[in-house]
């Protein structure tokens, strides 16, 4: 197999948003050695190749075999976001289709007298949002607190939670949690 190291390692850093100098940076490297990389100046050792790729992070084999490529879709008409949610409560998915997606953003509609569930929810990482219409209630732990159009929230997911829309009208949040639960 015939690999153009430079080219690939280009086409890597600039589909990951990365200059030289940035990725020279995270990789511990200087952004001199990255260039030359990049023009197939320099051949790079193994070793030299790994350290710059852990600045992604991606591994060798996945460097060499993986389809890298910048096609990954960056926008998102409504009617494509798949809804994860349960019951009446709908949560439309950003971005299901990212391989190695780092966070969920999710547009949360609660209709009224609508809930999470009978049972607290609870899992890995971070979870925060924003009230954009209605008014939702939140239990987080032993405190709840009832939240409507433009206020927000931010908790350790790992915490017990519950959204209840106990109102007449619909909820509707944005939201993202970290890492990606859904």
């Amino acid at each position: 197999m015939d690999v153009n190291v430079g080219a690939r390692l280009r086409k890597l850093r600039k589909m990951h948003g990365l200059s030289q100098r940035e990725l020279a940076k995270r990789a511990g490297v200087t952004n001199g050695m990255i260039s030359l990389i990049e023009q197939n100046r320099a051949s790079p050792s193994v070793s030299s190749l790994k350290k710059v790729l852990d600045g992604f992070p991606v591994s060798l084999a996945d460097f060499f075999t993986a389809e890298i490529t910048s096609d990954n879709q960056i926008f998102y008409r409504a009617d494509e976001l798949p809804d994860m949610g349960a019951g009446d409560v709908t949560f439309r998915l950003v971005g299901y289709n990212q391989a190695n997606r780092a966070m969920s953003i999710l547009h949360e509609v609660y209709p009224a007298n609508s809930d999470t569930g009978e049972e607290m929810l609870r899992h890995d990482g971070e979870e925060g949002g924003f009230v954009v219409r209605g008014r939702i209630e939140l239990t987080v732990g032993g405190e709840t607190r009832v939240l409507g159009p433009g206020d927000a929230y931010y908790f350790d997911s790992r915490i017990p939670h519950r959204f209840r829309n106990t109102g007449s009208e619909e909820c509707e949040i944005i939201s993202a949690n970290s890492p990606p639960t859904i």
